[in-house]
């Protein structure tokens, strides 16, 4: 196991994974599973490991729910990270097998990115709100990264800017603290723009 967990450790330190999609929407790119297994394939003939994904559905109350398992092995030992991750069913514009589908693919980028230890990024999952129930939005919100002091400073701007606090909750962890003052941003700027209309 020693000499897996250094296998995993070194591609852990190397491994670079592009972001080759682009959200117009939120304007911001991001990576897919895709980009995570491609950066993989030069380490596992390299390092004699083998990469494989698998799923499990898990339950289906609240929402359908799905467990991505991503394993890294020598043929000896074997080292797994997990994701959870449940299906949109409310999702518009979208049949039963691409809500399906787009669950399993944000499954297995995270469960891959836990694996091999890849900083979390904005994607189109992070960022849809359509009515999601609160089960899928705790989901959601439990894979979010949490927000960094720069971000917050970005994101007090994008308030005096007119922006709204639950944009910035739909990409970010954010503590109780920080979006109460970021409410009473919000407050500030629309008692100002009261006053100045009067």
């Amino acid at each position: 196991m020693k000499e897996l967990n250094q296998k995993l450790a070194t591609i852990q330190t190397e491994l670079k994974a592009k972001k080759s999609s682009y959200n117009s929407f939120g304007k911001y790119h991001f990576r897919k599973a895709e980009d995570i297994l491609e950066a993989t394939k030069p380490f596992l003939l390299k390092h004699s490991v083998t990469v494989t994904i698998n799923e499990e559905f898990i339950m289906t109350e609240p929402v359908p729910t799905i467990k991505s398992i991503a394993t890294i092995s020598d043929g000896k030992d074997q080292i797994q990270a997990t994701a959870i991750v449940g299906v949109d069913l409310n999702q518009k514009g979208m049949q039963t097998a691409q809500q399906f589908g787009a669950a399993s693919s944000y499954g297995k980028k995270y469960a891959l990115g836990n694996l091999f230890l890849i900083d979390d990024t904005q994607d189109s999952d992070a960022t849809n709100n359509h009515g999601k129930s609160n089960a899928v939005n705790k989901i959601k919100q439990a894979a979010l990264p949490t927000i960094t002091a720069e971000q917050m400073n970005k994101a007090k701007e994008y308030i005096v800017a007119g922006g709204d606090v639950k944009a910035i909750k739909s990409k970010y962890k954010i503590k109780p603290a920080f979006e109460q003052e970021l409410l009473k941003i919000k407050e500030t700027n629309e008692q100002r723009a009261n006053i100045t209309k009067a």
